[in-house]
């Protein structure tokens, strides 16, 4: 683990101590990730060829299906691509409304050198770009601004012409923000990029030179992402992979919600299979519950169809390019092997107090202890496990005189379980648990339990 800087070994043990799955290093400590590998790599490949990729992934929760999107988007990165996360949830980022999802995938937008704020430094970087192009030309008077930003307006236009054919606006923004860049108004040029990223309120008044009014629509999110793809291609980026994390979540969203919601992934699914967005690879995440139940995936046939894989009853040979792939719950064997990774990444000035007090036979104890209060399920122990072990760690870090076998016991509240690990553990849920989806009629039937791993 040498090759991994401290900066980034604090961010991994940091999340995990929180109970959350790290943005960045997880190849650290992939573990039965290796069967992918080829299939994913290959599907990148066919994005980066100008081919829309869809592929859906499952797994119940402690599977590992947030782990494993991270780990593509860190294998997309490394392949020259960009790559966004975007949670789905009821109130704040609905499937239905593509131009939330649009703004939340621009927000969270990073490449391999950006983890944040990579939308604005693409864009920055395309400009230049085209400025380079304007100016080796050498038929533009390099100290004449107003001429540079006219040809550079003009040859933005012209590589945008594919996309300002059904959606003039992005197009137009760009130049506008060009424009006000060269003038020096850095406020109307902000204002102008944000709103291309598809943030709300922004003022007519920054607007105006643009020619735009009113916010992105769902319609006209599409077309931005379609813009999106195309800057990138120009900077020399493969193309973008975006993730739809916990789709599962439209099971319990009221009736007319969900079926809104599913009619929208599958437009955007044969969207993204018939080429209407080259160099996008679609990722989405959710439970069994979501593909195989019926308050998800089942009610709109047509997609279905499109997910539908014949798994068989163990798993042994399922296929890594299937358009629907499973991820299995963690072992005890897989369990331990993640502890003993994260423990050889923790930050520490004290290694060999640290490779002493815990141990991999210290390692397996807590596995074994954490998945036995969870009613032995060891799918569910991955977050609390690694919760503690990172508790255990800073101990024997701060304290020469800690000894875990005499010191330290497992302890588990209540309070620091979600609801699937209270379930495992035997431990009744509260009525504020129960999902119920209100269907049109009065009717109710149970939702599936959310996942945020």
């Amino acid at each position: 683990m040498s090759d991994l800087s401290i900066v980034r070994r604090r961010e991994i043990i940091a999340a995990l101590r929180s109970g959350t799955v790290p943005r960045r290093g997880l190849e650290q400590f992939a573990v039965g990730l290796e069967r992918f590998e080829e299939a994913i790599d290959e599907e990148l490949g066919r994005a980066a060829l100008g081919e829309g990729v869809f592929k859906a992934v499952r797994g119940d929760y402690g599977a590992g299906k947030t782990f494993f999107s991270r780990w593509i988007q860190h294998r997309a990165q490394k392949m020259g691509f960009a790559s966004a996360e975007v949670q789905i949830s009821e109130s704040e980022t609905p499937l239905h409304r593509m131009e939330t999802v649009y703004r939340r995938a621009m927000e969270n937008l990073q490449t391999r050198e950006w983890e944040s704020g990579a939308f604005r430094a693409l864009v920055d970087k395309w400009f230049f770009a085209l400025e380079e192009e304007i100016l080796g030309r050498g038929d533009v008077d390099a100290k004449n601004g107003e001429a540079v930003s006219l040809a550079v307006g003009d040859l933005l236009e012209r590589r945008l012409a594919t996309v300002s054919a059904t959606q003039a606006q992005f197009a137009a923004c760009l130049r506008a923000a060009y424009a006000a860049r060269v003038a020096g108004d850095t406020q109307t040029e902000e204002g102008l990029l944000s709103w291309l990223m598809g943030q709300p309120n922004v003022g007519a008044e920054v607007k105006r030179p643009a020619g735009i009014k009113g916010e992105i629509d769902h319609f006209g999110a599409g077309g931005f992402l379609r813009g999106l793809l195309e800057v990138l291609k120009q900077i020399g980026r493969k193309g973008l992979l975006l993730v739809l994390d916990e789709v599962e979540t439209l099971q319990r969203v009221r009736g007319d919600v969900r079926e809104k919601g599913l009619n929208a992934l599958r437009q955007f699914s044969d969207d993204v299979s018939n080429g209407r967005f080259p160099g996008l690879y679609l990722l989405i995440t959710g439970t069994p519950a979501f593909f195989d139940g019926p308050q998800g995936v089942k009610r709109s046939a047509p997609l279905a169809q499109r997910l539908h894989v014949d798994f068989g009853p163990t798993g042994e040979f399922d296929s890594s390019r299937a358009v629907q792939v499973r991820l299995h719950a963690f072992n005890q064997a897989r369990l331990v092997e993640v502890g003993m990774r994260v423990r050889d990444i923790y930050p520490t000035k004290h290694p060999d107090r640290i490779a002493e007090k815990v141990s991999n036979p210290t390692i397996l104890a807590l596995a074994s202890a954490v998945a036995g209060n969870l009613g032995g399920k060891v799918g569910i122990a991955p977050r609390l496990f690694l919760k503690k072990l990172v508790s255990l760690l800073d101990q024997v870090e701060e304290y020469a005189a800690f000894d875990p076998a005499i010191h330290w016991q497992l302890k588990i509240d209540t309070s620091d379980m979600n609801a699937d690990e209270r379930e495992a553990a035997g431990i009744e849920r509260s009525v504020d648990d129960i999902q119920l989806d209100l269907d049109e009629g009065g009717k109710g039937s149970g939702g599936g339990a959310g996942d945020p791993a």
